[in-house]
């Protein structure tokens, strides 16, 4: 017995594995990838630029290339340096025969998606990425026969792979005689799907990251801004919204009556499939091109050129990913206005200087994310709920009633009937503004509070109108602010105002003091 084993049975763990020699693990792969070469020898004979990729020719490939690389996992390849190069050009056949299949699903399903127009030719750079596959998938075949045969596997042993790969595909679909499901709610389903379509869009930012960033700077994005981890987690949460519809909107009256609806399952699936290619791409580019990934000098892997590869996730999965998904949005926020419920509510106004930047971006945003018409009503007077600016115009209306309310509550200040009060002026505004506070009147955020002594333009002035002007200042300025409550209404799609009343409760994001307050996950799409 070993000492490694006998410390292993000292623990009660089992004997480690006997080890293989490279040569007696050749003789089994020998055995178990003889079909996987002569399959390779089949596309490495083919010209280059020549290679035509079936459905066919690649659910072989993925199939040779699934069962060796298993069995290289189950006895170690990957870390073997001998057999590490050969197991990652059969994982890079996997990846790429599995990323082509996906292409020509694409490919053969567009026209029955009922796409809507989108900049740039889907169709033409569908196409071309498919001959980019090939081009890699040629090389890797090419490559896959010579490590065999540095490996003493003989990629000459049997016939040629004897089977047609060619794929007859006649024009035209079947007819529809399916009947339609139970009715449901037209209206309910497109709202429900429409807004499940428009809150994982504004979790989706990643797709924009192409067309937002210099090519020359795409290498920089991976793996901060682009990564697969990203895009796999994305990819599944767009296979869960197709789900979502195929299981209940499907072959029901509402989606033959509403025809937006297959064309937002057209758009969720299309983004899907190209998430799908996305997500093989970054996974090859980071686990096999990118940096310290890269293989090791002395073990080329899988001939992939980097610059290529980057270039279609970036401008092929990616972009068109993000147009459509744009394209979708819109259609969505169309939807939702068709079915609209319109109905009204009353919330408090932001206990911190009201209306400021902060709380009329987050109410904006609400109201453009569902692309509904919302006002603002604030004592008679109309905002539009959708701009921050015409939002941040109801302050004018809220300080002025702080204003004319903070003067009475200082003319109601029992200091201020003592005559000797206004002797020092200035000890006299820090007295008030500390006498409001101490009534939970005001809130104090600087201190010690900055007054300014009375000036030459004070010289025309009482000692009282300079107290109230310049108590008047402090509060324009920030120094303190009132506690009092103003109550706004919004009217508007049901939907919208349940999320602008959410906001409400929650602070609009902010507490008393100006600081960042988390909101609930039903808003998590507004801090993006």
């Amino acid at each position: 017995m070993t000492t490694v084993n006998a410390s292993r049975q000292a623990a009660g763990l089992p004997p480690s594995p006997p080890t293989l020699s490279d040569e007696e693990f050749g003789r089994l792969i020998a055995g178990r990838s003889r079909e996987a070469l002569r399959l390779a020898r089949h596309v490495a004979a083919q010209e280059s630029g020549r290679l035509r990729l079936t459905r066919p020719l690649l659910g072989e490939v993925l199939h040779q290339s699934t069962e060796l690389e298993e069995l290289l996992d189950a006895y170690g390849a990957r870390n073997n340096e001998c057999w590490r190069p050969f197991r990652s050009t059969v994982a890079a056949a996997k990846l790429f025969a599995d990323v082509g299949y996906v292409l020509l699903h694409i490919q053969h399903s567009t026209p029955a998606y009922r796409l809507l127009e989108v900049e740039g030719d889907f169709a033409a750079a569908t196409e071309q990425t498919i001959a980019f596959v090939a081009d890699v998938l040629l090389d890797i075949s090419r490559s896959f026969v010579r490590q065999a045969a540095d490996r003493g596997i003989d990629p000459a042993a049997g016939p040629a792979v004897p089977r047609d790969f060619h794929e007859y595909l006649p024009s035209g679909r079947l007819a529809n005689t399916l009947r339609a499901r139970k009715d449901v709610d037209a209206g309910e389903t497109v709202t429900y799907l429409a807004t499940a379509f428009l809150n994982q869009a504004a979790e989706s930012g990643v797709l924009h990251v192409p067309e937002r960033v210099d090519p020359a700077r795409y290498a920089e994005c991976v793996p901060n801004s682009v990564s697969e981890e990203k895009l796999r987690q994305l990819q599944h949460q767009f296979h869960n919204l197709q789900s979502l519809y195929d299981t209940f909107v499907a072959d029901t009256d509402a989606e033959r009556r509403n025809t937006d609806l297959p064309v937002l399952r057209g758009h969720i699936s299309v983004i899907f499939h190209l998430l799908e290619t996305a997500t093989a791409f970054s996974h090859h580019y980071e686990r096999h091109l990118m940096g310290h990934a890269a293989e090791p000098a002395g073990q080329p892997g899988p001939g992939v050129d980097h610059k290529k590869l980057l270039d279609v996730l970036m401008n092929y999965s990616l972009v068109y990913a993000s147009r459509y998904l744009v394209r979708a949005q819109s259609l969505c926020q169309e939807m939702l206005r068709r079915f609209a419920k319109i109905g009204r509510t009353d919330v408090p106004g932001p206990k911190y200087r009201g209306f400021h930047v902060r709380p009329s971006t987050l109410v904006a945003k609400i109201v453009r994310h569902y692309g509904s018409e919302v006002t603002m009503e604030l004592d008679g007077a109309t905002f539009d709920a959708a701009s921050p600016m015409d939002i941040f115009r109801a302050n004018e209306k809220i300080n002025r009633e702080k204003r004319n309310w903070l003067v009475q509550q200082v003319a109601n200040l029992p200091c201020l009937r003592d005559p000797a009060c206004l002797d020092d002026p200035v000890q006299a505004v820090r007295r008030i503004v500390l006498a409001l506070a101490e009534h939970g009147k005001v809130i104090i955020y600087e201190r010690p509070i900055p007054v300014q002594p009375p000036d030459e333009d004070d010289a025309d002035k009482t000692a009282m109108q300079y107290v109230l002007d310049e108590v008047k200042r402090l509060q324009a300025t920030g120094v303190f602010d009132m506690v009092m409550e103003v109550r706004v209404t919004f009217h508007g799609d049901e939907r919208v105002l349940n999320d602008l009343k959410l906001l409400a409760e929650h602070g609009y994001g902010e507490d008393n003091f100006g600081n960042n307050t988390p909101l609930p996950d039903e808003l998590s799409y507004v801090r993006r």
